[in-house]
């Protein structure tokens, strides 16, 4: 079982910049994937972004260019730093563990709004 919390989510401006981090415990041995993935009123929650120790980093096609998701593996965080955002990027972020880039784990943070509005 992995314990995950969120933090840094808050109302920005279009074209402003947030930084969201997720510290995980617990049972990281076997956890070599973790990722952020969001969910917009109305809609399904998906993926924006993912990082593998051995597959790599993967962003959904409307992040690339403007996020960067970054893991200390030593701290057991995972951070994405988002930039020039956009009203559409609003929701609420959760901070995942597990499975693979390709598709979310079974753990999950409590999520985070993130709401992007002038």
């Amino acid at each position: 079982q992995v314990q995950l919390v969120e933090s840094g989510g808050g109302l920005v401006q279009p074209g402003g910049s947030l930084r969201l981090s997720c510290a995980a415990s617990g049972s990281m041995f076997s956890i070599y994937v973790m990722g952020w993935y969001r969910q917009a009123p109305g809609k399904q929650r998906e993926l924006v972004a993912a990082v593998s120790s051995s597959e790599g980093r993967r962003y959904a096609d409307p992040v690339k260019g403007r996020f960067t998701i970054s893991r200390d593996y030593a701290k057991n965080t995972v951070g994405l730093q988002m930039d020039s955002l956009k009203p559409e990027d609003t929701g609420v972020y959760y901070c995942n563990a597990g499975g693979s880039i390709w598709r979310p784990g079974d753990d999950w943070g409590q999520g985070t709004q993130v709401t992007v509005s002038s």
